[in-house]
């Protein structure tokens, strides 16, 4: 092994008991038991990529559609129970990230961290799901991840000594300061300790000595949305079709690389909190759209870049066996890595005129030496036309003469030897394409080899077949592919030969790579940046496209003209836009309307708005200023809640049950049709009680709701404001039937739709004598309520007095006017403040 002794760095493997359980089996399973170690290796590789893999594509494609992330779960026992520790890696990305929280109990917090993290498996205690003594966090897993594989390992494998030992041998030196961060956390170092062994066990490989990046992710760092949230908003999966990129992230992402890819989703689910970083990236893309050369010319260097992150993952993993197969897989790499490191110098000049701090930053960041270094050691030794190509010969081809002749007298002999192997193949096709007087051309398939090829384009074949010597044909349309037993024979020499190259260019390889191993850890800067500014990148993509704008941060969320981002690439026109505004003093907008007005629509868009705004990309709308939001809540309403059952009335307590309990003054709360799944007069009582409890916290509030009554809130709350989606009355050219014709326009006050349900049995086949009825007895009703619920002048005064106070102080905040201008603002919100109510009898009451 290049990279050292083997066996410093963790115990023999083969006393690692496990098991290996389907999330579909319950806890009481007979699957669930303590097979040794050789019982259970086949199950693992089944599903789990090993390490002779090899970067092969910059596509973004499948970034992030096949799982590879592993993630070892604990919780405390006894009075520490509901203190949870995370370690988690992704196979193709050398980096451990560690977490430890308290959580509730109903572990919103660890379900939403998984669900970011799409885990391919989940490693937990023996203790936390053994039979008729499940622990509730084990159920819960179970319930929300049924496609994932649940493995259980003995209780003494999450060891905290044995995890930061671990951390200790296998942290690279830059990140060093992780020890002293998570030095009195025992149970993500717990959970590290049996994820990492566990990992070594599966991959076959050990991780080489200060090799992996390891970091610590607190919660409070980015905002929080709950995986329920994140499937109503669409941010990554569409909910009619998963394969459907009408998604946030469909509109945002015109990344280049995986890195990106994954980099854009995680930040659409976990975006920022802190306004400065975010302003950071607003520069960053406001200077990519003002300057087009640096654009272009940064997004044809990044476009070049394959996975880096699977590349290191690759290059700091030591294989447990030495087989054709690893040594392809690190000669392949050694050679990806070179095209890589050849990439840094057009990078850092693509830079070299920015003007914001973050590009400079990574400018100066691509100027460390290391970069050079490496590719000096690499090009000593491999030729300097080796590079990365597409197509499995080409390859090849690369791999066989990647290293310069004259190192190795027998390497360049077997070299020779598989070049006339390779013109012996052709010149064998060429005979029989003349001996049988037949188009024959020479193909390569890396599953077959050499093969012969051949079309006809019209023409039939001699005698209405092929020689007896051609076997294994296959024909779609007019193109037959076959072989020969000569050729087959040629085929085995050639892979001979190819055995014996690649054994002794590995060779040559990991005693190259042994040379640059301690400067490559360079490679996770470059990695970090190639990965943000393609996402960057990508927001200034999107900005042409549209005419979003950017962002700014203040103590109030206000939109004007802004419209639904995933509606508008939907759409053949440009959907309505519609103002929103939210202060400290008016937090809480109740908004109505009949169905399919564009109620659910517009409160998605809010939430969408917030999320691109904390992310660093523009915005859709024609302004747009933001309170950051630490959590972002939404219960939506589907289509089909109107055909409402027990279970669906379930569904709705519960998640408005989360939102109680998990919200503060910082979050941002959208709730669309509460109380559906139950009577009216319930589902008032629970709306009703649910908004007096939010209109205690500071929190942005958006309340959709079909219940009229809850617009009489406003006189009993200053910071409530009624909204309503206007329709207009379209008759009939028969002129005897009315119609609904919705404008999807937002506008202030209660709807007057009151009896939209009456509306629609009009058009329907009732009997008219029931629907005279049906409006007598609503007027009614209405009537008295209204009677009931009027507001007094006092009542308007004191409202009025409350938004003049949260306009001021707001005004003292935010406010950039020159004094004149200031003074002008002031004098027309007193005048506002004075028509704001009805003026009492006395002259000076009000002064």
């Amino acid at each position: 092994s290049y990279f050292g002794d083997k066996s410093s760095c963790v115990e023999n493997a083969s006393t690692f008991n496990l098991t290996s359980s389907s999330s579909a089996r319950g806890p009481n399973s007979a699957g669930i038991g303590k097979p040794p170690l050789s019982a259970s290796r086949s199950v693992f590789r089944s599903h789990t990529p090993l390490a002779g893999y090899s970067v092969t594509s910059s596509s973004t494609v499948s970034a992030h559609s096949v799982a590879s992330v592993v993630v070892a779960v604990v919780e405390g026992r006894g009075l520490a129970r509901g203190e949870v520790g995370m370690a988690s890696i992704d196979l193709k990305n050398p980096e451990v990230i560690l977490s430890q929280f308290a959580d509730n109990t109903t572990y919103a917090k660890v379900i939403t961290k998984l669900k970011i993290l799409t885990p391919l498996e989940i490693i937990m205690s023996n203790t936390a799901c053994d039979a008729g003594n499940t622990t509730k966090l084990f159920s819960l897993m179970t319930e929300h991840f049924k496609n994932v594989t649940f493995t259980t390992v003995q209780r003494k494998y999450f060891n905290e000594t044995k995890g930061l030992e671990y951390i200790e041998q296998l942290c690279a030196s830059e990140f060093s300061t992780i020890l002293m961060e998570v030095q009195s956390k025992y149970y993500c170092l717990a959970a590290a300790a049996a994820l990492l062994k566990y990992v070594e066990f599966i991959q076959n490989s050990l991780y080489a000595p200060k090799s992996l990046k390891v970091r610590f992710q607190g919660s409070e760092k980015t905002a929080m949305i709950d995986s329920s949230s994140a499937q109503n908003l669409e941010l990554v999966i569409n909910n009619r079709d998963s394969r459907n990129s009408h998604t946030l992230f469909g509109v945002l992402n015109y990344t280049k690389t995986p890195g990106g890819s994954r980099r854009l989703r995680s930040n659409i689910l976990e975006p920022l909190v802190d306004a400065e970083s975010i302003n950071m990236r607003l520069d960053c893309v406001q200077e990519l759209l003002q300057d087009e050369e640096l654009f272009f010319g940064l997004q044809a260097v990044i476009s070049k870049f394959l996975d880096t992150e699977q590349l290191l993952s690759v290059l700091v993993q030591i294989p447990k066996q030495d087989t054709v197969k690893t040594a392809e897989s690190k000669i392949t790499n050694l050679i990806y890595l070179k095209h890589t490191l050849e990439l840094v110098e057009p990078l850092k000049a693509a830079l070299r005129s920015c003007n914001t701090p973050l590009l400079k930053a990574y400018y100066s960041s691509l100027e460390d030496t290391r970069f050079e270094t490496i590719l000096e050691k690499i090009t000593t030794v491999i030729n300097d036309d080796a590079r990365y190509t597409k197509g499995c010969l080409s390859m090849r081809t690369q791999k066989c003469y990647a290293v310069k002749p004259n190192i190795n007298e027998f390497l360049d002999i077997a070299r020779r030897t598989y070049t006339e192997i390779i013109d012996d193949i052709a010149g064998m096709i060429m005979q029989l394409a003349e001996k049988y007087n037949l188009p024959l051309k020479t193909s390569f398939s890396s599953a077959r080899g050499f093969f012969i090829q051949m079309t006809l384009d019209g023409a039939a074949l001699p005698n209405g077949k092929l020689p007896s010597e051609f076997t294994k044909v296959t024909k779609i349309k007019n193109t037959y592919s076959f072989t020969s037993a000569d050729l087959i024979k040629m085929n085995e020499r050639c892979q001979e030969s190819l055995r014996e190259i690649y054994h002794m260019t590995y060779l040559i390889v990991c005693k190259l790579l042994n040379e640059i191993y301690e400067h490559i850890h360079c490679l996770y800067k470059l990695s970090d940046i190639v990965s943000m500014l393609d996402m960057l990148l990508s927001f200034a993509h999107a900005c042409t496209l549209s005419d979003y704008v950017r962002p700014e941060f203040t103590d109030t969320l206000a939109i004007k003209q802004g419209w639904h981002p995933i509606l508008e690439k939907i759409a053949v026109e440009k959907p309505v836009s519609n103002n929103t505004y939210l202060t400290e003093g008016n937090n809480f907008v109740i908004i109505t309307g009949p169905n399919m007005s564009g109620k659910s629509t517009y409160l998605k868009q809010i939430a969408l708005c917030q999320i691109m705004a904390q992310i660093g990309s523009y915005v859709p709308a024609e302004y747009c200023s933001f309170r950051i939001a630490e959590q972002i809540f939404t219960r939506i309403g589907m289509d089909d809640d109107i055909e409402t059952n027990a279970s669906t009335f379930m569904k709705e307590m519960k998640e408005i049950t989360y939102i109680i309990q998990n919200a503060n003054d910082k979050s941002l709360i959208i709730i669309d049709e509460l109380g559906r799944g139950t009577s009216a007069e319930e589902g008032i009582g629970i709306c009703y009680a649910a908004c007096e409890y939010l209109l205690n916290l500071k929190a942005f509030t958006l309340f959709a709701t079909h219940f009229l009554e809850l617009c009489h809130m406003d006189g009993l709350y200053p910071n409530v404001e009624n909204y309503h989606f206007e329709v207009q009355h379209v008759r009939s050219s028969a002129g005897n039937k009315e119609k609904i014709a919705y404008t999807y326009t937002l506008s202030k006050g209660c709807t007057e739709e009151k009896n939209y349900g009456l509306k629609a049995a009009e058009v329907s086949s009732l009997p008219s004598s029931i629907i005279l009825d049906a409006k007598e007895i609503t007027n009614h009703i209405a009537k008295q309520i209204l009677h009931r619920q009027k507001n007094t002048p006092e009542m308007m005064k004191q409202k009025a007095v409350y938004h003049l106070a949260t306009r001021l102080v707001q005004t003292a905040r935010n406010s950039r006017l020159d004094p004149e201008s200031l003074r002008v603002f002031l004098k027309g919100l007193k005048k506002k403040f004075e028509g704001s109510f009805p003026a009492p009898g006395q002259g000076d009451e009000h002064q």
